[in-house]
């Protein structure tokens, strides 16, 4: 029956007998009305601990939910991921698992101590002036409320997760554990107290971890720097002056030795002008050259050669590399005296290159980790010039606090200060009136790392931080075991891991072995975390501030720390019932016992680094006892790729460090969010989208769809066109559930048709479901959620609106009630709304709640159900044949459309149609074939072509087909006339 206006018999309306679907469910969603009184609904009977107890006892599946920070608003990246995992643990369900979500939000931290600091210099306030315990009350407070903030909003966007039991890393028995867990690294000796160079932001008065960091361009000065040779085994060498090219000027005051290439051939050059020669590697003279902007002439055989006018062939007289073993250099600013008098050695250096700069690379084992560890070779020790504040020290001889300009001003300032490096700044003022700047441009652009949280540049700093050694051996604890109590055998101590040999099983080789026994996905998210662990230094755990974990260490005079499991057990007591602020001066004594002399020991003030909180959550709740539906390890980590070098990494190397194996078996990685034009988001751009509004605008439904619709591991794009699309197809499957409401009105289990007696049409749609079915449920275990989507949206869109539901609709409308191929219909209807909205609640979970209810208003929750097993109605024969059915119906379609464009036809019911006999498929009759291409006749030939025309039957009154048992238009074709009698002997109609 075709969707135009019936035309009207002269004897009779037959519109009454016709069984149109009859449904209240409305075609206009108004999710943003409805959804909050569905949540409403479901807070109200507790759904989330009614699914517990419907799954307790299953299999368990456990997704370990990596903590935000509690800090603002939730963000688009933040509703993307959330989501995720909500997919993850609903489908996990649907397919009969116990999944419980327990939701965790990370509170501590420079994140929400930068947010309570931007408050206090709002009102002019100084942290520093605010009592410790009352600081850290106001973060406490700070991220309570953030927390509370972002679960109502994390439960509009349809989370089932127990919200009403979240983690939070400031819970006392969470940071009593972190505690606990630190202290398991204590009495294992696996943790050492050193100066090394760690990334420092000055700003923010801390060091930083690589995950706190982010990179951005910038425009640097870059110079070049002469150091004068004064002592060589290479003696025309003495007089010439090693040239150094830094982007970091800041640095040349705390110089300590110039770093070679053992391999690099250098050649000394003379400027004609001066006679001043200069030593670089000769790869890099053409650039040298150019930033020196003078012509240069290569020193020969103590004469001159020609002006160079571009890199020749000239070997003799170079220098190789390591013949400079045993130079010195003076430093530009000697005339200081004190530190600047010291000559400077020539070291070599492995990672020297020729890539850029001179061939020569100033060393200043403050500030760089490769300075750092060469100098260390010779015994070459920091000097630790540069304060938390990104200044130099008030007694620095070169711009301390004594070193000011002709109006008395102090010239100092914070090294990440452009002007302070700038070329007319005072490091390159001082260096150019020394003779020693051969060049000076503030033009070079590079990639440079800031804090996230402030978005500072930040600095490699050289200071007293606490360690975890990637590669000390760890001799008591065997990889792969998960004894929560083994520890390592032996007392260890405060030992630099420089000193001892590596065994087979350290931290590092546990954590690269754990990551080969993990799953990734998507699968290039092993290599590289892989890489970042292979590379990673030393795990710096110590941070300069107040508001987190204390580093609970009671510290000797000679900087060994007490191993004492009875001490650590009162202190982690005290942490349980008091949170951090039970680690203060006026407890020493009482944890230090009777054992321990209080004089002998100070207590450490710095705080743990934050991942080490969010790495120790598995503990806690995985581990723990307050969450009994959880269990360690975890199924799944579930973050942005951004992780593998945060809490993926984080989580690894604690667990590994104290269980022998990562806490997980598989890790889930997502791309960003860009806005639509594939461009980061930026406030500033104004291309943000706030998944806040988007509810507001079009419901949490559209935006769950959105987030499983796109290639989550890859970056992906979000905007209002974007958005719009979603809404199309979600009205799409919106009008897939009316008209199964619709059409099963007054359904009756006492109709059903059993498989084996329902027509092969029916048959074939069941064995499409049972693909379907068998591909969401891989796509689902494979957490290949857009395949998901699309899948169901195709088998909604393509196999049942477009095929299926259209071929059928014909015996909807007109077959009498009681027909076989009716109930046959209905009941493939039947079972397929039972599997589409099972299929559509872990993504629409508002719309599959309505749809659910409007059909059994007193069946419960959607979200209690599971997935149902169906019955393997797979024929490959039948699903071949109609394969082959559906294309030739494709090109009937095709060759009727001419004459629906010219108005010969009204629809494919008026037309007649020719297909070649060798395409139809076996086992279809001719009226099969009409009935399949909804056409008035098929016929077949011998020919290729497939042809269409109007037909000259005339139209059945009721059901409109165009039939040779109709007398005239308007009259009844013989299905048609039985059905009204039936109906009109009996009093009944539509």
């Amino acid at each position: 029956m075709s969707d135009a206006d019936p035309q009207q018999s002269e004897q009779r309306d037959y519109r009454d007998t016709v069984f149109l679907p009859k449904t209240d469910f409305p075609m206009k969603a108004g999710l943003p009305q409805k959804e909050p009184g569905i949540l409403a609904r479901w807070q109200d009977e507790n759904l989330y601990e009614k699914l517990r107890d419907t799954r307790r006892g299953a299999e368990k599946f456990i997704l370990h939910d990596g903590p935000p920070y509690a800090n603002g608003d939730m963000h688009i990246g933040h509703a993307l991921n959330r989501i995720l995992k909500d997919m993850v643990v609903r489908t996990q369900g649907m397919m009969g698992k116990d999944a419980p979500f327990v939701p965790g939000w990370d509170c501590h931290g420079l994140p929400i101590e930068w947010k309570v600091e931007e408050q206090y210099r709002k009102k002019k306030r100084d942290k520093d002036d605010v009592p410790r315990a009352e600081f850290r009350a106001e973060c406490r407070d700070y991220a309570a409320k953030w927390v509370e903030v972002q679960k109502g909003q994390l439960e509009r966007l349809g989370l089932m997760a127990d919200f009403a039991n979240s983690y939070l890393t400031m819970q006392f028995e969470s940071e009593a554990t972190i505690v606990a867990e630190l202290m398991k690294f204590v009495e294992a000796g696996n943790l050492y107290r050193g100066a090394k160079p760690v990334m420092w932001s000055p700003v923010e008065k801390t060091a930083l971890a690589e995950a706190e960091v982010e990179y951005e361009d910038i425009t640097s000065t870059q110079i070049d720097v002469a150091f004068e040779i004064v002592e060589s085994p290479i003696q025309e060498l003495v007089g010439a002056h090693a040239v150094i090219w830094t982007t970091t000027p800041w640095t040349i005051p705390v110089n300590q030795a110039i770093g070679y290439g053992d391999e690099i051939h250098y050649q000394q050059l003379s400027d004609p002008d001066d006679g001043r020669r200069f030593l670089v590697a000769f790869d890099l003279i053409d650039e040298f050259r150019n930033r020196y902007g003078k012509p240069l002439r290569v020193v020969s055989d103590a004469s001159i050669s020609d002006v160079i006018d571009g890199l020749k062939d000239i070997v003799e007289h170079q220098v190789k590399g390591s013949e400079l073993a045993g130079t010195k250099v003076r430093h530009p600013m000697h005339k200081l005296g004190g530190f600047y008098e010291t000559l400077r050695p020539m070291l070599p250096g492995d990672f020297v290159t020729t890539d850029s700069g001179t061939g020569l690379v100033h060393m200043a084992p403050d500030h760089g980790e490769d300075d750092f560890d060469l100098c260390k070779t010779v015994g070459i020790e920091p000097v630790f010039a540069v304060m938390d504040d990104g200044r130099y020290r008030d007694d620095w001889p070169w711009l301390g606090a004594g070193d000011v300009d002709a109006d008395g001003k102090e010239r100092r300032r914070a090294v990440i200060n452009p002007n302070f490096n700038a070329p007319d700044g005072p490091i390159c003022s001082d260096l150019r009136d020394a003779g020693a700047l051969l060049s000076a441009s503030q033009d070079y652009q590079h990639s440079y790392p800031h804090s996230w949280r402030s978005k500072a540049k930040v600095i490699y700093r050289c200071t007293p931080q606490w360690f975890v050694p990637m590669d000390r051996p760890l001799e008591g604890l065997a990889p792969r075991k998960v004894d929560k109590e083994q520890r390592w055998e032996g007392e260890g101590g405060a030992v630099d891991p420089a000193d001892e040999q590596t065994s087979e099983h350290t931290l590092r080789s546990l954590a690269l072995n754990a990551i080969g026994d993990t799953q990734f996905v998507p699968e290039r998210g092993r290599n590289r975390i892989r890489s970042m662990v292979e590379g990673r230094p030393d795990w710096v755990l110590s941070r300069q501030r107040a508001w987190g974990v204390p580093i609970t260490l009671f510290v000797r005079a000679d900087g060994s720390y007490l191993q004492d499991a009875d001490v650590n057990a009162r202190v982690v007591a005290a942490v349980g019932e008091e949170g951090v602020d039970a680690w203060r001066e006026e407890r020493k004594n009482e944890f230090l016992g009777p054992d321990h002399d209080p004089d002998e020991y100070e207590m450490v003030t710095d705080i743990l680094d934050v991942w080490f909180d969010s790495g120790c959550t598995h503990a806690f709740t995985l581990d723990g006892t307050r969450w009994p539906d959880q269990r360690w390890p975890a199924d799944l980590y579930l973050e942005g790729s951004d992780q593998h070098r945060g809490w993926f990494q984080s989580s690894l190397l604690e667990s590994c460090a104290t269980r022998g194996r990562a806490p997980y078996d598989a890790v889930l990685t997502h791309g960003f969010t860009m806005a639509s034009d594939g461009r980061k988001m930026s406030k500033s751009l104004g291309n943000t989208i706030d998944p806040l509004k988007v509810m507001e605008q079009y419901g949490a439904d559209i935006i769950r769809l959105w987030a499983l619709s796109v290639d989550y591991t890859e970056d992906h794009r979000i905007g209002d066109e974007i958005l719009k699309g979603v809404g199309d197809q979600y009205r799409r499957l919106r009008n897939t559930f009316r008209y199964l409401l619709g059409a099963l009105a007054g359904y009756d289990e006492s109709e059903a048709v059993a498989p084996e007696h329902m027509p092969q049409l029916e048959r074939y749609v069941l064995a499409r479901l049972k693909q379907v079915d068998g591909a969401l449920r891989e796509a689902a275990t494979g957490y290949d959620f857009d395949r998901y989507v699309r899948t169901l949206v195709d088998f909604c869109n393509e196999d049942l609106s477009a095929f299926y539901f259209d071929i059928r609709k014909d015996r909807l409308y007109c077959d009498a009630p009681d027909g076989m191929e009716r109930r046959a219909y209905r009941t493939v209807l039947d079972t397929l709304f039972h599997a589409l909205v099972r299929y559509a609640a872990p993504v629409l979970v508002f719309t599959s709640e309505e749809v659910w209810g409007t059909r059994f208003p007193d069946a419960g929750s959607i979200h209690l159900e599971t997935w149902r097993d169906l019955p393997d109605w797979r024929d490959k024969g039948l699903s071949e044949r109609f394969g082959a059915l559906r294309t030739l119906r494709e090109d009937v379609m095709e060759a009727i459309e001419p004459l629906r464009r010219e108005k010969i036809v009204r629809s494919g019911l008026e037309a007649d149609v020719t297909v070649p006999a060798e395409r139809v498929p076996e086992g279809f009759s001719d009226a099969d074939l009409a009935e399949a291409f909804i056409t008035a006749s098929v016929t077949r030939s011998d020919s290729a072509d497939v042809t269409a025309s109007r037909s000259s039957e005339d139209k059945c009154g009721r059901c409109w087909r165009l039939l040779p048992s109709v007398a005239e238009d308007g009259a009844l074709c013989d299905r048609c006339e039985a059905v009204v009698a039936e109906l009109d002997a009996e009093g009944v109609s539509s």
